[in-house]
């Protein structure tokens, strides 16, 4: 019974690392063709693309009227993006942040997680609220898009030869192909994965809480960890900054405006005050030195094991519960504090 779920999980692998590299060569070509910084790209096509599971599980969920595993979707997305898609990605190359990145896009991504968690007080996010958060995301795209037009990279870089419609074309057909293969590796690996966790054992509360989350983020993983061993590392953040705003704005916002979400007062009480803190903890590690160093990327995967395992021991009610929670406090968190203090310091004494 085993062996159809893992082969499942294996081949919702391979299509996901293929549908990756063409997802990022298409895009490369098409910043190139169109004239727009690849962080551009990152920001909006790659990013948005890359979403299309999330934006898939959490209409579906809202339209059968299970609006909380809509919005556990999101956060869960959200958290997994950037402490273990961005850790990864370090690790697998040292990242460097684009100015555009520390001073723009990360407030904005803070600011919006921060009126999500506020609009999810009173219980429910309502269809006027998805409203609105959809039209910030037409805003915000809209933007960023006219604000890349004027930038001088945008206007020096040309376009590959072939000429620039048959670039275009073709460009956009490998982001396509890309994209079509990401959804589709990630639904099978989804698939996959779900079917052994039930066969194991595994109650379907921990999965949701972890496959299904990691799961519809994994074509972001892929592809800004290809992105970064490619040396398209603008892509790679941007990809995970975009993709962030998209779950929030747009993501949440049609499932909103499609019916509403009942927000279970555990996620307004823990689950989104985390994702608000993992998007604030991302602009001092951005700021300093404009990159995600490979010792600050085994940070953020760290801590998104140590949250995952939080979550098992308490959605399972272990003894260890209170054993692990006392260890984060008074261990583990004041230890990162100074490690990262650390790096800060060393990155100031070498530019001094």
């Amino acid at each position: 019974m085993m062996l159809l779920p893992l082969v499942l999980f294996v081949m919702g692998l391979l299509v996901l690392v293929v549908g990756a590299e063409v997802l990022v060569r298409g895009a490369s070509r098409l910043a190139a063709g169109a004239r727009i910084p690849p962080l551009v790209i990152g920001l909006t096509v790659v990013a948005f693309g890359t979403s299309a599971p999330e934006l898939a599980v959490s209409v579906q969920a809202a339209i059968v009227g299970r609006g909380a595993l809509a919005l556990g979707n999101v956060v869960g997305s959200n958290i997994f993006n950037v402490l273990a898609v961005l850790g990864l990605s370090a690790l697998a190359a040292p990242l460097v942040v684009s100015m555009r990145i520390v001073r723009l896009d990360v407030p904005i991504m803070i600011a919006t997680s921060g009126v999500v968690w506020v609009m999810t007080l009173n219980g429910r996010v309502g269809r006027l609220e998805g409203v609105l958060l959809v039209s910030a995301l037409i805003v915000y795209t809209v933007w960023t898009v006219r604000q890349a037009q004027k930038e001088p990279t945008a206007r020096s870089e040309r376009p590959e030869p072939g000429g620039p419609a048959s670039t275009l074309v073709g460009s956009a057909g490998l982001v396509a192909l890309g994209l079509a293969l990401l959804v589709l590796g990630a639904g099978w690996l989804v698939d996959g994965a779900t079917a052994m966790a039930h066969a194991a054992g595994v109650s379907e509360l921990i999965v949701g809480l972890t496959v299904v989350a990691a799961g519809t983020s994994l074509p972001e993983a892929a592809t800004s960890i290809v992105a970064s061993v490619r040396g398209e590392r603008d892509m790679a953040v941007g990809n995970v900054v975009g993709s962030n705003l998209f779950n929030l704005l747009g993501v949440l916002g049609v499932a909103a405006v499609v019916g509403g979400i009942d927000v279970p007062r555990g996620a307004a009480a823990f689950d989104l005050p985390v994702m608000t803190a993992v998007a604030i903890a991302c602009l001092p590690i951005f700021f300093t030195g404009r990159k995600i160093s490979r010792g600050e990327g085994a940070v953020f995967v760290g801590y998104y094991v140590a949250y995952s395992l939080f979550l098992f021991l308490d959605a399972t009610r272990h003894d260890m519960l209170p054993l692990f929670n006392g260890v984060m406090l008074i261990f583990v968190i004041p230890l990162t504090v100074v490690t990262l203090g650390m790096f800060a310091i060393r990155e100031v004494r070498s530019r001094g």
